[in-house]
């Protein structure tokens, strides 16, 4: 073997596990987040979620990445440890794909159909297909559909180069007796858990395996103990992903080295036993690509159906390895909810981006109750504790919109399809907007306050007109923030016309109050106090608006908000019907001067 079959096996490596992460990322992205959100509905019924388990990393092709998803979704608080032991027993048979398709590769016969199931007749044309419409597509669905064809091709070309580099080996010696090695079960075990812990994928070493079984000198015994030795290198990935993470998070990655170390042993200890006493012929015989698949699948499988009544022992198991510090326990804080940012969520841009809205729709609750308990002490009766509560939700407003916002821009980073990198343009406007509606929160705390201090107060006619100012600001703030919510644009379309009546409710007050000031009834002092709660209040208006705005733009690239506002109020009936009832809903008290 020379140098340059090294460097032919080296670069069929890369290009298997660069396809390997092309197919993946294309049918994680064809998902659209629907695999996590499978997830997260998840039952405790340990059999569905070891079935969802298997299903889900069949479809992603990769047992650690299910592994790293359940650390976050653990970490998050969305998914319970039960739960997630089932999803991992799953994932580890669902992973034996990989191994059966690579498999193809060993078909042998001179029909014209054999010749077409392997993976060199067909992957060429799926490059062919994949090529061609990542070219000429514009359509994302049909762009992942081709990430998935150009990756698997690339995957099985990279296995073919593994394996014509390795084919000389056959002929040498010394290769045949390091081999012999890993006979003994602990050096098997421990070559198969390193080769995976350093490439991170149990899939390629597995892979890498079925190659070198094509040169014909690896023997069932020395085949056996890598295979489980990559099983538990596997379990390196979910470990390092698990560091910094909340305690439960930390027992997932514990679980599942434990159920390949614990598989491992009895697997182990059941074959060797029997082999002393029957003396199985096939030991020293060679394996080949669908030898391996076949070990791999029987391993996994009866781990799994083994383990599967001893889940609660298991999770004591990782409690006893994880223990919780005295006196610790979950902390019902607003750090808690940001664990939803977990940055393993980043690896699934959909799914992820749905989280951010979860997070953004709890910041708009919160700004939304500033802004009652706001009008409510400016208009009403003033409350310190009131007051003190828009304090501290501004200090938490503006930790959402930084924690948020930090997350968005990472997320913008990666891979997105054209709705998600909308989606992400879209909330980052919208937790803008709900910031500056907590900032005029507090902006009528301080016009409260100077009425407190000041011993001010409105005039009943004055009380009675701001009353309906406030109620039509709440109404829009509900609408916008429904709308938002729900992703609902014909809400959406319901905030301009509210808006507008808004503007015309603050230009009348202003005028009446004028006229106040002539007749004496209100003094200068009062005048700027009453002007400053218009302004803010007209303000939370006009950031609903820009928020029904975003979400419809969101559903129209060339969507231009100047010329969506001036078609809304050029267009007649529509606009101006709408207009006219929240005018009628929302008519001012009858002037008392």
């Amino acid at each position: 073997m020379t140098i340059f079959n090294v460097l032919t096996l080296i670069g069929g490596l890369a290009m298997f596990l660069y396809g390997m992460n092309v197919m993946g990322n294309g049918l994680e992205k064809l998902a659209g987040g629907k695999l996590e959100k499978i997830f997260e509905r998840l039952t405790s019924n340990p059999i569905k979620a070891m079935l969802l388990g298997l299903s889900v990393t069949a479809v992603i092709q990769s047992s650690s990445a299910t592994t790293v998803m359940l650390v976050g979704f653990v970490n998050a608080g969305i998914m319970k440890l039960h739960s997630a032991i089932g999803v991992i027993m799953g994932a580890n048979i669902g992973t034996t794909v990989t191994a059966w398709i690579l498999s193809l590769s060993g078909l042998s016969g001179d029909s014209f159909l054999i010749k077409m199931l392997k993976p060199s007749s067909f992957s060429p044309i799926l490059a062919i297909i994949g090529v061609a419409m990542l070219t000429f597509s514009k359509n994302d669905k049909k762009k992942d559909i081709a990430s998935i064809l150009v990756g698997f091709a690339v995957l099985m070309f990279g296995m073919d180069s593994m394996s014509g580099a390795v084919a000389p080996l056959k002929d040498v010696p010394e290769f045949a007796e390091v081999l012999l090695w890993f006979k003994n079960p602990i050096l098997g075990v421990l070559a198969g858990a390193l080769l995976t812990a350093i490439i991170q994928s149990s899939s390629a070493s597995v892979g890498i395996l079925q190659a070198l079984s094509a040169t014909g000198a690896i023997t069932f015994g020395s085949a056996l103990p890598i295979i489980l030795g990559q099983n538990i290198g596997t379990c390196v990935t979910a470990l390092l992903s698990s560091i910094g993470t909340s305690k439960n998070a930390k027992r997932v990655a514990v679980v599942h080295l434990y159920f390949n170390m614990i598989g491992t042993v009895l697997f182990l200890t059941v074959f060797y036993l029997l082999n002393a006493f029957v003396g199985f012929s096939f030991v020293d015989g060679v394996v080949g690509a669908k030898e391996i698949a076949i070990v791999h699948t029987i391993f996994n499988l009866s781990t799994s159906i083994v383990l599967l009544p001893f889940i609660k022992v298991l999770e004591k198991l990782a409690y006893l390895t994880v223990k919780d510090k005295e006196g610790e326990g979950n902390k019902d804080n607003i750090e808690e909810q940001f664990k939803l940012l977990d940055e393993r969520f980043l690896q699934s841009p959909s799914f992820a981006v749905e989280k951010c809205r979860e997070l953004t729709n709890r910041m708009g609750e919160i700004a939304k109750e500033s802004i009652d308990m706001a009008m409510s002490i400016c208009v009403d009766k003033y409350d310190k504790e009131k007051a003190e509560q828009i304090a501290a939700n501004e200090a938490a407003v503006d930790l959402y919109e930084d924690r948020l916002g930090t997350y968005l821009v990472k997320l913008s980073s990666r891979d997105l399809s054209a709705k998600d990198s909308q989606s992400v343009s879209t909330i980052l406007h919208v937790i803008g907007d709900f910031e500056r509606i907590s900032d005029h929160a507090m902006n009528m705390v301080s016009v409260a306050e100077e009425k407190q201090q000041k011993d001010l107060s409105f005039t009943s006619q004055a009380t009675a007109e701001v009353k309906v100012m406030c109620s039509a600001v709440r109404d829009v703030l509900d609408i916008a923030m429904e709308a938002f919510e729900k992703h609902d644009l014909e809400l959406a379309t319901r905030v301009e016309p509210l808006e507008e009546v808004v503007d015309k409710i603050r230009t009348k007050l202003k005028n009446r109050h004028v006229k106040r000031l002539q007749t004496g009834e209100c003094t200068i002092e009062m005048g700027f106090v009453f002007s400053d709660l218009l302004t803010n209040l007209e303000r939370v208006s006009d950031h609903c608006s820009n928020i029904a705005v975003c979400l419809i733009q969101e559903n129209d690239e060339s969507f231009d908000v100047h010329e969506y506002v001036q078609m809304l109020k050029n267009s007649g009936e529509g606009f101006d019907g709408q207009v006219k009832r929240y005018s009628e809903k929302y008519a001012l008290p009858a002037k008392e001067f």
